[in-house]
């Protein structure tokens, strides 16, 4: 017999274990959530939020958003990204980045009602974690994962009290493994990957110094330091990324993968921020130092029966385009609810089926395109003469050249203005983080064919109501005349839907449905006169179906289904649709 009995076990605290405990014990599910550490983050890892991610901590609700933003640095400071020789040396070049280009910020104030930010892991991790312990989520430190053994009934896990030295087993109905790059759960499941661990070599030196003389009139979360003689590492030559403004940061440096990692030192560690900073007498304040490997790899299956993997366990990646911690807590929600409607006997099995089938298309996007994104840094490296040269000498005289009068200068500048605007694809990709169009059982689509995509579709985010998309955004008006966005109107762990003058037959349905299968379904009605009024208009343009139609919602925000006009028996078309998505 078990020591300890829940419905869900969690292993690991980071952004996917903390914002599944969080979630489901927001959906009144018994769960406990470890960590082999005794406490959270302590590195500030991951930082860039997006819209995406924003989006679930406010469905998470309003405190939890509110706190975040109250940790945050906010974007309008995240946004110069510079290329220099040395922070105090001469700057090569910049592009306005995550959405604070004017075009771009366009784009983002009309997709969400969140705001992108720059929240490291340290702040994240102990909101998400507060959030779950404080909703009824049960948690365990200096707790390490061992093995596991599943049956048809549950899993039993056995797990290290590392305080007492003593094992000890729980006993859950499923296991969730977000244990990180290295997985144990991903090992022991023995799930396929794609792709190959250890591609690049860099670490990273966390450190305190008061900078602003070099930054504050150009506010970037990303200094990137071309300079000849360096190593080029797993992310640029060497990159100095603001943790705080303008006095705590993240020195990234390279090293050969091939080689023994380096020794890194107090020693050490000043002089490369010496040297990045272009201060020689800089005196830096040192927190912490480490050595890790940039990765290439994807899990082509990220589940097992009982046992699921999310995060890092599942999507191993650099930290270009900052898509980590999002993706991570996004697999989260995409899995939690149907944890939570199949523990309550809402949904079959199956729908347990559809968290891989919907995420791991995602995991391989996210994961080819970080890696690409260092390859397309090397377009620098090639208009500043700096690829296939050894000889620093040689290398600056490279650099410098493109001041001089004549052709090739131009040609050379133009190069270098080209490649950097070319980062775009790094910096500034919201349709990589917002365009998310789910396939599987749980998406009916009765057919209907995906639009295409108008624009380039990693720069854009496009939306539609063509089922497994997102809901779009747009603001909705209350009885009070206040706005509302239809992500707030939705979410929260239920399904539902949106229709208009005509669709009243919808609601009707919707009411006998949920009770004869014991679900939360709320209809939304919009229109004049109608519980949300749609004022600008900006609804009835993003709906692509009729008033009388219906988009039916999951508890994700993602769409499940939709109609175009009402028809002549409501309820046995909610009962068909609801049949397959929920695997009953």
């Amino acid at each position: 017999m078990a020591d300890i009995s829940t419905d869900v076990l969690i292993i690991g605290t980071g952004p996917a274990g903390g914002v599944t405990a969080a979630l489901l014990a927001s959906y009144g599910i018994k769960n406990m959530v470890i960590n082999r550490h005794s406490w959270l983050a302590s590195t500030p890892r991951a930082h860039i939020t997006n819209q995406r991610t924003m989006e679930v901590l406010r469905d998470l609700g309003e405190d939890v958003e509110d706190e975040a933003y109250m940790h945050a640095t906010e974007q309008d400071l995240m946004g110069e990204n510079v290329f220099c020789k040395s922070l105090a040396g001469e700057e090569l070049g910049r592009m306005k980045s995550w959405g604070t280009h004017p075009l771009s910020a366009a784009e983002h104030e009309l997709s969400s009602p969140c705001l992108m930010n720059d929240l490291p892991q340290t702040f994240m991790e102990p909101l998400l974690f507060k959030t779950a312990c404080s909703r009824g989520a049960d948690a365990r430190m200096s707790t390490e994962y061992l093995s596991h053994e599943q049956d048809s009934d549950g899993v039993t896990t056995t797990c290290l009290d590392k305080l007492t030295g003593k094992e000890f087993t729980i006993r859950s109905k499923y296991l969730v493994g977000a244990d990180g790059s290295n997985s144990l759960v991903a090992k022991q499941l023995g799930l396929p990957f794609v792709g190959e661990m250890g591609v690049g070599g860099s670490m990273s030196i966390h450190f305190k110094a008061d900078l602003s003389q070099y930054v504050a009139h150009r506010p970037s979360v990303l200094y990137w330091v071309m300079q000849p003689g360096a190593d080029i590492g797993g992310i640029g030559m060497g990159l100095v990324r603001m943790v705080r403004p303008w006095n705590e940061w993240l020195i990234v440096w390279g090293y050969d993968v091939n080689e023994p990692a380096p020794n890194v030192d107090e020693e050490m560690t000043t002089q490369v921020a010496r040297q990045l900073v272009g201060d020689p007498e800089l005196e830096i304040e040192l927190i912490s130092a480490s050595t890790w490997t940039v990765n290439n790899m994807y899990a082509s299956h990220m589940q097992a029966k009982r046992v699921f993997i999310m995060g890092d366990a599942a999507h191993r990646h650099p930290p270009s385009n900052g898509l980590g911690s999002n993706t991570s807590i996004q697999d989260g929600f995409n899995l939690a609810w149907k944890l939570a409607m199949v523990l309550n006997g809402q949904a079959g099995a199956g729908l347990l089926e559809t968290y891989s089938e919907e995420r791991v298309p995602v995991a391989k996007q996210i994961v080819t395109r970080a890696n690409q994104s260092i390859g397309e840094t090397g377009k620098i490296f090639d208009a500043l003469g700096l690829l296939g040269e050894s000889d620093p000498v040689k290398m600056q005289a490279n650099m410098d050249a493109r001041v001089e009068k004549n052709r090739a200068a131009e040609k050379q500048r133009n190069a270098l203005r080209e490649a950097i605007a070319f980062k775009k694809y790094e910096f500034d990709a919201h349709g990589v983080e917002m365009n998310q169009r789910y396939s599987s059982a749980a998406v009916q689509t009765d057919g209907q064919q995906q639009p295409l995509f108008k624009l380039d579709k990693e720069m854009h985010y496009q939306p539609t109501t063509w089922p497994g998309a997102r809901l779009p955004h747009v603001w909705l008006f209350d009885g009070a005349g206040q706005k509302r966005s239809t992500l707030d109107l939705c979410g929260r762990g239920k399904f539902t839907g949106f229709t208009g003058i005509g669709g009243e037959d919808w609601v009707l349905a919707a009411k006998q449905l949920a009770d004869q299968l014991n679900i939360d379904l709320t209809i939304q009605l919009i229109g004049p006169q109608q519980p949300y009024s749609d004022y600008t208009g900006d609804w009835a343009r993003a709906k692509e179906i009729g008033d009388s139609g219906l988009i039916l919602v999951r508890p994700d925000h993602h769409i499940a289904w939709r109609k175009d006009q009402i028809v002549d028996n409501p309820l046995e078309e909610l009962t068909r649709v609801f049949t397959k998505i929920l695997d009953r």
